[in-house]
C-alpha cells in the first residue's frame, strides 16, 4: 500500500477542497479495486487447489478400489490353487494307497509269513503317517489379515491364543497318557519276566 502524501497547499492561493476530496476518492477506489482483484485471484487459486484435491481424493479412492479388487481376485485364485493342490494330493494319496494295497495282496498271496508281517507294519506306519498329515492339514488355520480392521485382528489373536492353549493342554494330556502307558508296559514286562523265571 503506497504511503499517503498530503497535498501541498500553495501559499496565498485558495484551497480547492473538492479537488482534494475527489483525488482521495479516486485513490480509495483504486486501492479497493486492487484489493478486489487480489481477492479474486486468491479465491481462484484456492478453488483450483480444492478441485485438484478433490480429483486426487477421487483418483486415490478409485486406485484403492482397484487394489482391493485385484487383492480379492488374487486371494480367490490362491484359494482355488490350494483347493486344487489339496484335491490332487488326496487323489495321489488314494492312488498310492491303492497301489500299496495291491502290493500287500500280492505279497500276501505269494510271500511268506515274515514278508506278510513286514509289509503290514510298513503299510500301517505309512497309513498312520498319512493320517497324521491329513489331520494336521485339517487343523491348520490359514491367516489373512489384509482386509481386517484392528478389532477383528484382536479377536482373531484371542481366538488363536485360545486354540493354541487348547492344543497345548491336549499335548500335555497325551504326553501324560503316554508316560502312564510306558510305565504300565514296563510293569507288565517285569511281571512277565518274573513269571517266566518261576
Amino acid at each position: 500500500m503506497p504511503n499517503l502524501v498530503p497535498p501541498k497547499i500553495p501559499d496565498g492561493e485558495r484551497v480547492d477542497f473538492d479537488d482534494i476530496h475527489r483525488k482521495r476518492m479516486e485513490k480509495d477506489l483504486l486501492e479497493l479495486q486492487t484489493l478486489i482483484e487480489v481477492h479474486f485471484v486468491t479465491r481462484k487459486k484456492e478453488e483450483e487447489e480444492i478441485i485438484a484435491l478433490k480429483e486426487r481424493i477421487e483418483s486415490r479412492r478409485s486406485e484403492r478400489a482397484e487394489q482391493h479388487r485385484i487383492r480379492a481376485e488374487k486371494e480367490k485364485e490362491r484359494q482355488s490353487r490350494i483347493a486344487e493342490e489339496r484335491a490332487r494330493k488326496e487323489d495321489e494319496e488314494l492312488r498310492k494307497r491303492a497301489q500299496e494295497d495291491a502290493k500287500k495282496k500280492k505279497v500276501l498271496h505269494f510271500g511268506g509269513y515274515l514278508q506278510k508281517v513286514d509289509n503290514r507294519k510298513g503299510g500301517k506306519t505309512q497309513t498312520e503317517r498319512e493320517k497324521k498329515k491329513k489331520m494336521l492339514a485339517q487343523r491348520r488355520k490359514t491367516l489373512d489379515f489384509d482386509d481386517l480392521d484392528e478389532d477383528t485382528i484382536k479377536d482373531k489373536a484371542k481366538e488363536l491364543w485360545q486354540w493354541m492353549f487348547q492344543l497345548e493342554s491336549e499335548k500335555f494330556d497325551l504326553q501324560e497318557k503316554m508316560k502312564r502307558q510306558k510305565y504300565e508296559i514296563k510293569v507288565l514286562r517285569n511281571r512277565v519276566s518274573d513269571h517266566q523265571k518261576v
